[in-house]
């Protein structure tokens, strides 16, 4: 399976969760792969690790993407290191949950930089050079909480839709320089944002989604792995909900 090959990606929030397992797929399929990370860095070593171990080209980046000025190094310590970018996965992200009467207002502002302003920082340090090869895939991991709505999560809930419209947006304005821009829409993964809800709260979410299962960080790795290839080609604009049915229209 090469369905990557040659191409070159940049995986924000790359050292666990969601995002390491983009970053081992993107690998598995023949990409060379920019493992971001903001302070976790023994766990992203562990990630490039992982993928040279198996033969594959790798790096850890530390870049806290919220940051502007750090969003735009990454890129070009990604570009520096490995000559191009050609796929960039907007994937970290955060959650500070809470009712809106008791969410405080760094609890908003830290959700909205994190999840929100990261993308946007990152997609504008890497469009300019994507724009001059004439090709790019662009994969923001949104959430169904972001289509949906989830109370306690105006915070997340808001970021999340906010990256809906930040995809919809960036697609029109690029896709005459063959650069696609998509999302994935994660339902509920056993990931650390949600590794503290109790058994019983998680088997009640259970009986909400028609498959009857969480999705595993592979589900959507293999969701993004799609959107980056170019058997997507002719996708742009849209979010693809990975959700087990539990969100849909």
């Amino acid at each position: 399976m090469a369905q990557l090959a040659d191409r070159v990606a940049v995986v924000t929030g790359a050292s666990r969760g969601i995002g390491r397992a983009v970053a081992l797929e993107f690998a598995r399929r023949g990409a060379t792969v920019a493992v971001n990370y903001n302070s976790s860095a023994e766990a992203a070593e562990e990630v490039v690790r992982a993928i040279t171990d198996v033969g594959g080209k790798a790096a850890a980046i530390q870049a806290d993407v919220s940051n502007f000025e750090q969003a735009g190094m990454l890129i070009e310590a990604a570009i520096k290191t490995f000559g191009r970018v050609d796929i960039l996965v907007n994937n970290a992200g955060t959650t500070r949950d809470n009712l809106i009467l008791r969410m405080k207002e760094e609890d908003w502002d830290v959700v909205i930089d994190t999840n929100l302003k990261s993308a946007w920082n990152c997609c504008r340090a890497v469009v300019r050079s994507m724009m001059k090869q004439r090709y790019g895939r662009i994969v923001n991991v949104t959430s169904v909480s972001g289509i949906a709505g989830n109370e306690g999560q105006t915070n997340y809930s808001a970021s999340k839709a906010g990256l809906i419209g930040l995809t919809k947006s960036l697609a029109r304005e690029v896709a005459s320089r063959s650069i696609t821009v998509n999302a994935v829409a994660p339902g509920f993964v056993p990931t650390e944002l949600t590794s503290t809800l109790p058994p019983d709260i998680r088997d009640r979410l259970n009986d909400h989604i028609p498959l009857g299962r969480w999705a595993t960080v592979e589900d959507v790795a293999y969701a993004v792995a799609f959107m980056a290839s170019d058997e997507a080609s002719y996708i742009t604009g849209q979010v693809l909900s990975v959700d087990g049915g539990l969100v849909m229209g």
